[in-house]
């Protein structure tokens, strides 16, 4: 299996680009199916002329992309990704290797949680302020 995350570098380390239309590049992460250990980390620069990345789902899919973890997208570049054969999953931030393993390991959302907002008691996400 072959996961892609948009990222971007931020103090040196590769992180969840917030804006999949924006990313600097692309983790390709192949994983074991068996163990579901990750074995082989690439990375792929979209081209400059490509403004809208999900114009690169057909390439994703032909390198073998099942998966993608994102951050923000449109319903547009989702459905265009799924017509490829991949599913986009939204709402991940954090370090790229991290929310991977996360993801793998079962877990349904990012390691750390997506509602950072201050100023509201519990609100729709659910944590206590």
């Amino acid at each position: 299996m072959k996961i892609a995350i948009p990222s971007k570098e931020q103090d040196g380390a590769h992180v969840v680009d917030a804006h999949f239309g924006h990313c600097q590049f692309f983790t390709i992460l192949t994983v074991n199916d068996q163990t579901r250990q990750i074995e082989v980390e690439e990375h792929m620069v979209p081209p400059r002329e490509c403004g809208c990345k999900s114009n690169l789902a057909p390439t994703l899919a032909e390198n073998g992309v099942s998966v993608l973890l994102a951050g923000n997208m449109g319903q547009g570049a989702v459905d265009t990704l799924a017509r490829a054969g991949i599913q986009a999953l939204r709402g991940y931030e954090g370090q790229v290797r991290q929310v991977a393993e996360h993801w793998l390991a079962g877990g349904a959302v990012p390691p750390s949680p997506i509602c950072d907002h201050h100023g509201h008691e519990g609100g729709s996400c659910g944590h206590q302020h």
